[in-house]
């Protein structure tokens, strides 16, 4: 029996899009409260009873997303156009080694209503 657990976080940022594209609203600095899910799926460990301890998992996530949190996200390297597709990428590059399983990460901005996934290709 396969299970899909999940484990929620979040982190206080600033950022900019500097690209000619971008609304010049958002050409300035300004910030946002993210939020996030990691997605793991798995089987449940038969003599735990789960597919992996989520207290570690907290703790990985954590370690993953400090370097973001209170952060200008255009000075993280890797983010220099920090869009939400790109921190969900960015987010999933650095779990995915800790985190076997590891299926879908997603990054949103509730106050804004957007969000965006990054999931593990089935190949297709």
């Amino acid at each position: 029996m396969r299970f899909e657990i999940e484990k929620d976080f979040q982190f206080e940022a600033a950022h900019y899009f500097g690209h000619p594209d971008a609304n010049d609203v958002f050409k300035h600095v300004h910030g946002h409260s993210f939020r996030g899910t990691v997605t793991i799926i798995g089987d449940a460990q038969e003599d735990k009873g789960w597919v992996r301890d989520l207290w570690k998992i907290e703790q990985i996530v954590k370690e993953v997303v400090a370097p973001l949190d209170h952060a200008l996200l255009n000075e993280v390297e890797g983010l220099e156009q920090p869009a939400l597709e790109r921190i969900a990428a960015w987010i999933f590059e650095r779990l995915a080694p800790q985190l076997p399983g590891l299926a879908c990460v997603e990054v949103g901005r509730p106050s804004c209503g957007e969000r965006a996934r990054v999931r593990v290709s089935d190949g297709a």
